[in-house]
């Protein structure tokens, strides 16, 4: 879900999600709580109440802490699916590597290269989906494909090259997707490739993103993490990030379409 559903917006956000609901052939609605709203369980129950979705994908900050004992009394199956952790970086503060002649980032549009890519990098992080019986792992991994691509349909995919590589393929080192407003930078997916993780790169992929924030005179860069990906989390704070709210992502199931309950 977007900053602006978890941080900012006044209200209960309830949305359909009908690219979820076809990629995993049932239907699925969002539900935002945010840190900003003040809204009370109360106004969760009620949007539950009316919901007839298969899944309703909630999200409410971390500090509501015993919420999740009541979410299991609401008549349907509560799926804990871990936090989402939002960090923030006022632009120009950036703690930016060394300069690298050889690297230089560049909008990316090819499919396929932009499928292959998230399908490389993406292809063992532990999203919430994982969490539901429901969701199959290759589906959850071709929304995340779905999701960048609409990104660079924007033009928001941005890919880091090096120059001293042959082919246009092989020369991407990291991809990072980007929603973009007056105000911020929201990073959806960031991430070097596989054969060069570990190789000091993605600070270059974050600065490249600031950058490109800074050129447009917008303020923030924003990203968010699942909880326990503690070690992007660090490339973060290196890099001059700092955290601003955890999100508790719950699903709430209908109990009979869950394995080994009858229907």
């Amino acid at each position: 879900m977007a900053w602006h559903d978890v941080i900012e917006a006044g209200a209960v956000q309830t949305r359909e999600s009908p690219l979820e609901s076809a990629r995993f052939g049932c239907s699925v609605e969002r539900l935002a709580v945010s840190a900003g709203s003040g809204s009370s369980l109360a106004a969760v129950r009620e949007a539950v109440a009316g919901s007839a979705a298969d899944v309703i994908v909630l999200r409410y900050p971390a500090e509501y802490i015993g919420w999740y004992a009541q979410l299991t009394t609401l008549g349907r199956t509560a799926i804990f699916a871990d936090s989402l952790v939002y960090w923030r970086l006022r632009t120009g503060e950036g703690r930016a590597p060394e300069a690298a002649p050889d690297l230089r980032a560049t909008e990316l549009t090819g499919s396929a290269a932009i499928e292959d890519l998230v399908s490389d990098i993406f292809l063992s992080y532990g999203n919430h989906y994982l969490a539901n019986p429901l969701f199959d792992t290759a589906d959850a991994l071709a929304g995340y494909q779905d999701w960048a691509l609409r990104s660079a349909a924007d033009g928001g995919c941005l890919a880091l090259l090096d120059r001293r590589a042959g082919g246009a393929g092989s020369r991407v080192r990291a991809l990072a997707t980007l929603e973009e407003d007056e105000a911020r930078t929201e990073i959806l997916l960031a991430g070097v490739v596989s054969e060069w993780q570990g190789c000091g790169l993605y600070a270059h992929l974050l600065k490249a993103v600031e950058d490109r924030t800074l050129a447009r005179g917008a303020g923030e860069v924003v990203i968010s993490t699942q909880g326990h990906n503690t070690r992007v989390q660090r490339a973060w704070a290196r890099y001059g990030f700092e955290p601003v709210r955890t999100a508790l992502t719950v699903h709430l199931v209908r109990s009979a379409l869950l394995p080994g309950r009858e229907r």
